[in-house]
């Protein structure tokens, strides 16, 4: 009869490999979507600012072409915020797929090497 010893170190070890990438990734999603979340927030913050900069042109207004200037100034502001937004947008997404890769590919790597090892 052969004596063997059980050894639970060992199994949370193989189990804490195995999902090594599943937590990298979670960890990564969580990064990305608190910076969506950021983004989204700027965003919305530059709708309000241009909101109340039209409500105050409205009311500051002494005549109608002055109301109108005002209100091809203030777009033409809004769509320059915009327009860097964009920018960062896709830095984001850039950003969020290029760790996607990164990940994928050290999920592969670690695979490929602890495959080697059994064979």
């Amino acid at each position: 009869m052969s004596d063997i010893g059980f050894d639970p170190n060992t199994i949370f070890e193989a189990y804490r490999n195995a999902l090594a990438p599943v937590t990298k990734a979670q960890q990564e999603s969580l990064k990305t979507f608190d910076r969506l979340g950021r983004y989204q927030y700027a965003v919305a913050g530059d709708y309000l600012n241009w909101t109340l900069a039209q409500t105050k042109a409205a009311v500051a207004a002494q005549t109608p072409a002055e109301f109108v200037s005002k209100q091809i100034e203030l777009a033409t502001a809004l769509s320059e915020r915009l327009r860097v937004r964009a920018q960062e947008f896709i830095t984001l997404a850039t950003d969020a797929q290029t760790s996607f890769s990164q990940g994928v590919s050290e999920a592969t790597a670690k695979v490929a090497e602890v495959t080697k090892k059994a064979a």
